[in-house]
């Protein structure tokens, strides 16, 4: 029996989790499964640039892992381009790694990903006097579930 896999640290959640081809009923398409990791992977190496090394150690895992990971998510993407099929993203093996803030208005304090970092406004006051509390970098717990490959 194989060693469980190890958590893949992840920045970013996606708020559109369906894609679909326009114009084609979604009980006429096929879907595709892409985990949390597998956007990850893409959107640190295609749309931030990174190259492999840190791509891989901004997820926590080694280089031939993330290869595997970002050849794998390709592959479903064209494979749904190319054949019309539906995308949806789902589970994986990942671990959401957040940053904490204060408003320096009304003092709230909360958790978000990293990636939000353009994002700052008070959830609850609307302030803008928003500050991270320095070295309070948190990962979730590690979340397992089934990405549909």
């Amino acid at each position: 029996m194989g060693r469980p896999p190890k958590c893949r640290r992840v920045e970013f959640m996606p708020h559109c989790t369906f894609f679909k081809p326009a114009g084609i009923p979604l009980c006429s398409l096929e879907e595709i499964g892409l985990g949390v990791e597998e956007v990850e992977a893409l959107r640190l190496k295609d749309l931030e640039g990174l190259e492999q090394e840190d791509c891989a150690d901004r997820m926590g895992i080694s280089r031939p892992t993330f290869q595997r990971i970002l050849t794998g998510a390709r592959a479903k993407v064209t494979e749904a381009l190319v054949q019309g099929k539906a995308i949806r993203v789902e589970g994986g093996n990942f671990q959401l790694v957040t940053r904490r803030l204060q408003c320096g208005d009304c003092g709230k304090v909360w958790e978000e990903p990293i990636s939000n970092a353009g994002q700052r406004e008070c959830p609850i006051c609307a302030g803008t006097e928003i500050k991270e509390i320095v070295g309070a970098e948190r990962g979730g717990k590690c979340r397992q579930g089934n990405n549909g490959s």
